[in-house]
């Protein structure tokens, strides 16, 4: 029965794992259409502050005399922030091969784009070879967590002989 538990846990990671690669590829896409919007606002921002002799932290502190201008200010603050952190994350992601991104679920922070990709998602047989060997991690890490969950489990039931 265990084994039995332990092949359908293993299954169950390797089906789920496979699909990563594709995924984060999507992910990837998604992102730097993301960085592309938000730079051309940033950009343009830069460039209204420039005609107008001030620079961009100038330009954020003449926002503040209303509060549509503190809000705007804290948009483009907010705007200028995403940014960054949107450079930084697919700089390291595209850098990354399919299975190198398995370490690096932390780069996959921008709820934004991370719910977007997850909602247009459609799982497919993973026929590339990362696909292949995302799943065989994944069947191996099922297995293994099924059967040491069983195995706590089971514990205060083992006879002691």
């Amino acid at each position: 029965m265990r084994g039995v538990l332990g092949f359908i846990g293993g299954l169950a990671g390797a089906i789920s794992l496979s699909q990563f690669p594709e995924f984060s590829q999507q992910y990837l896409q998604r992102l730097g259409g993301q960085r592309d919007a938000l730079a051309a606002v940033v950009q343009a921002f830069d460039a209204s502050a420039t005609e107008n002799g001030l620079t961009r932290e100038a330009a954020l502190a003449d926002l503040s005399s209303s509060p549509f201008q503190l809000a705007h200010q804290a948009d483009i603050r907010g705007t200028i922030e995403r940014l960054h952190r949107v450079d930084a994350d697919l700089t390291l992601l595209r850098a990354a091969g399919p299975l190198e991104r398995l370490a690096l679920p932390h780069r996959f922070r921008d709820t934004e784009t991370f719910q977007a990709t997850w909602n247009d998602f459609k799982p497919a047989v993973p026929v590339t070879p990362e696909g292949l060997m995302a799943g065989g991690i994944g069947l191996a890490a099922g297995w293994l967590l099924i059967s040491l969950l069983l195995g706590l489990i089971l514990r205060p039931f083992r006879r002691h002989a």
